[in-house]
C-alpha cells in the first residue's frame, strides 16, 4: 500500500510536469518518462538530513540549499544559506545558471518532499544535473535534526552515535541541540553526492 502510494505521488505530477516544459528547453540528455519514473521510484534524488546536516557543520562549499517555497515562507524561516526559488518561477531564464551547473550540489527542499521533488523531476527532464532533494523537507529537519529525540535504552550503538552528532549539528545550527565542542568531529559520517561535469558541446560545422 505504502508503495503504491509512493507511486501515485511521483506519478501524477509527473505527467503535469512533461506537459508543462518547454520543448525548447529540453536538452537532448533528457530522459524518458519511463526513465525519470525509474529515477523516482528509486529515491536516487534524496539525500539524507543527517548529510546535510554534516555538510552545513563542516561549511561544506559545494552545497547549495535551494528553497522552493513561496517567498513569504522563505522569509519566515529559511536554512542556512539557502536561496529562494520559488516552484512557480522555476522555468524563469533567470534560474537557469543556478540550476543547470557543475559546480555545486543543489538540494531543493519545501515542507516535506512533494514540491522539492517536483523541482527535481522538472530539472532533470531539462537534462540538468547535479540537483536532489532534502528527504523528508523541513517537516523532518525540525523533528529530527533541530530537536532529536533520545533513543531508548535498547537501542543499538548506531543510533546513540547519531542522536549525538544530531545534538551537536543541532546546536552548531540554532536548533535545540545541547551545546558541544566537538561539533567540527561529529559522529556520524553521511556520503554526499559528487558533482557531476556538464557534457562539453561538440564544435558545429568545420570540415
Amino acid at each position: 500500500m505504502k508503495q503504491l502510494k509512493l507511486l501515485a505521488i511521483i506519478i501524477i505530477p509527473l505527467g503535469i510536469i512533461l506537459a508543462a516544459v518547454p520543448a525548447d528547453r529540453i536538452s537532448q540528455t533528457r530522459l524518458t518518462p519511463e526513465e525519470l519514473l525509474q529515477e523516482a521510484g528509486a529515491g536516487v534524488q534524496f539525500i539524507a538530513p543527517d548529510a546535510i546536516a554534516d555538510m552545513l557543520v563542516q561549511k561544506d562549499p559545494s552545497l547549495r540549499l535551494i528553497d522552493v517555497r513561496t517567498p513569504e515562507e522563505f522569509d519566515a524561516y529559511s536554512m542556512p544559506g539557502a536561496v529562494n526559488v520559488p516552484l512557480s518561477n522555476l522555468l524563469a531564464d533567470e534560474y537557469k545558471d543556478l540550476l543547470n551547473q557543475d559546480a555545486y550540489v543543489n538540494v531543493f527542499y519545501s515542507n516535506g518532499s512533494v514540491y522539492a521533488n517536483q523541482a527535481w523531476m522538472i530539472t532533470r527532464q531539462l537534462g540538468y544535473e547535479n540537483n536532489f532533494v532534502l528527504e523528508g523537507g523541513l517537516n523532518y529537519w525540525f523533528g529530527n535534526i533541530l530537536s532529536p529525540q533520545e533513543p531508548a535504552q535498547t537501542s543499538p550503538d548506531e543510533e546513540f552515535a547519531r542522536y549525538d552528532f544530531r545534538l551537536s549539528a543541532a546546536a552548531a545550527l540554532g536548533g535545540g541541540g545541547v551545546v558541544s565542542t566537538e561539533t567540527s568531529a561529529p559522529a556520524v559520517k553521511a556520503v554526499k553526492p559528487a558533482v557531476t561535469a556538464k557534457a562539453k558541446k561538440k564544435p558545429a560545422g568545420g570540415c
